[in-house]
Order: C-alpha cells, then sequence, then structure tokens
C-alpha cells in the first residue's frame, strides 16, 4: 500500500482537494492523507469555496477537518507532496534526511497557486489543477 501526505500552509484549501482527488484517482492501493503547516483552522472544515469546487468536479470535501503536520505524519508517509515551493523549503528545514527524500512539489516542477482572499473562480482554477496533476502520482514514487 502506498501512502502519500499532501501538505499546504494550512490544510484549509489545496492539500484536502488533492488528498480527496488524490484518492480517487489513485484507487485502492494507496491511501493518502492531507495536513498543514499551521494550525490556525484546526479541527475546521474546507474553505467554504474549495467544497463548493470540489463538488463542481464531483469530490466531497465536508467530511474534512484540518490538521497540522506531524512527526508521524511524516513517518507514515512514503511520499510528502508540497503545494508550493515555499511549503517545501519549511518542509525541508524542519524535516530530518530521512523525511527529506520523501519530499516533492505536488505538480513536480511548479506551484499550485493558494487561492485564498480569491473569488470562487480562483478555487475552481486552483481544483482543475490539482486533479489533472492527480496523473502524475499513479504509482510513481518521488524517488
Amino acid at each position: 500500500m502506498r501512502k502519500l501526505l499532501t501538505v499546504c500552509l494550512g490544510n484549509y484549501c489545496r492539500s484536502p482537494f488533492a488528498q480527496v482527488a488524490l484518492t480517487r484517482r489513485c484507487g485502492a492501493a494507496t491511501t493518502v492523507r492531507s495536513a498543514g503547516l499551521i494550525g490556525k483552522w484546526q479541527d475546521q472544515p474546507a474553505n467554504p469555496s474549495m467544497i463548493q469546487a470540489a463538488r463542481r468536479l464531483g469530490l466531497d470535501l465536508t467530511p474534512h477537518r484540518a490538521q497540522q503536520i506531524t512527526l508521524e505524519m511524516l513517518d507514515w508517509a512514503d511520499d510528502v507532496l508540497a503545494m508550493d515551493a515555499a511549503v517545501l523549503e519549511t518542509l525541508r528545514a524542519i524535516c530530518s534526511e530521512a523525511h527529506g527524500r520523501k519530499l516533492g512539489l505536488y505538480l513536480r516542477d511548479r506551484d499550485v497557486p493558494d487561492p485564498m482572499g480569491q473569488g470562487d473562480d480562483a478555487f475552481h482554477d486552483c481544483a482543475v489543477l490539482i486533479e489533472a496533476g492527480t496523473a502524475l502520482h499513479l504509482g510513481r514514487s518521488l524517488r
């Protein structure tokens, strides 16, 4: 069983959507979890605009509750997928060398833009980009 961890700043928009998109795309052979670097939205549902964007793409984000990343999550994961370069840089700063080998960008060579503070169209565009990026993670490890 492959284990993926998606990480964004607050586990409020991008990483929870990536979790449900990857879960749908990768199937039973992959378990996906998500987390945020900060605990600002700890135990809160996903952003309402991202819930709506997910619904438009046939995904349900309503069960999600935000959580802050822990060392246990990093130990658990085979691959840790950062939503942008700033998140990846922070993860590299807090991770051990063993964890560092698991780190990479979700889209491999570019950021998933953070839609926070923008309108519903930005959330939809973000969700479409994340959904398209699921193809990068079918049966492939970062290593």
